[in-house]
């Protein structure tokens, strides 16, 4: 298993028990949660690799994608109260899910000869494009149009992943830095309500 898929599976599992969560909380039946926390893990994923030609998607050509979404939905079945308790630890391991998920699109599109400023926007659709199916199956408006920074966070933490990549550094130093962004600026975004500009319709 090489890196990147490594990398894609630890954010494929945090972002399947996201899912998960969220369709607990509709009230969704066992299907109906393995729907939602499937697009949510992989949706970002597949809606990538369909824009950059990789044929299959990355999860048909790899068992342990829909094995680690089953495993995660199986936790929160499980562990749902205790899940519910830990929403705050959660927000964190969304953040750290958000920063893979950018790393990992970032390396695929660039595996796959797209250029620098096209391949972050692939890493945005892969951090981002999951939840917001989620949000629009779970009849909710999707997250990154109604509240703090998110995209940009994935936006933000892929351009210096990209950056340090480019400066020669190690490849440990440049995950862990990416991820310490995003995550920084999540926090900042959360703490200080802290967005992008909006068109005042009052």
């Amino acid at each position: 298993m090489n890196a990147v898929v490594f990398v894609d599976l630890m954010g494929t599992f945090v972002f399947a028990i996201s899912g998960a969560l969220a369709a607990a909380n509709k009230r969704f039946d066992f299907m109906g949660v393995c729907i939602i926390a499937f697009v949510t893990a992989l949706g970002g994923g597949t809606l990538r690799d369909v824009l950059i030609g990789a044929k299959p998607v990355g999860w048909m050509e790899n068992k342990w994608y829909l094995i680690t979404v089953l495993i995660g939905v199986l936790i929160t079945f499980v562990f749902y109260k205790r899940l519910q308790h830990l929403r705050k630890t959660f927000f964190l391991f969304d953040a750290v899910g958000l920063g893979i998920f950018s790393i990992a699109g970032l390396e695929k599109a660039l595996s796959y000869g797209i250029e620098p400023t096209y391949a972050l926007l692939c890493a945005m659709i892969t951090a981002t494009m999951g939840g917001m199916i989620r949000d629009v199956l779970c009849n909710e408006i999707p997250l990154i149009f109604r509240k703090e920074i998110y995209a940009t966070a994935g936006l933000i933490g892929a351009s210096f992943y990209l950056l340090l990549n480019y400066l020669g550094l190690p490849i440990e130093f440049n995950f862990a830095f990416t991820i310490l962004v995003v995550i920084v600026v999540r926090v900042f975004a959360v703490k200080w309500n802290i967005g992008l500009p909006k068109i005042q319709v009052d």
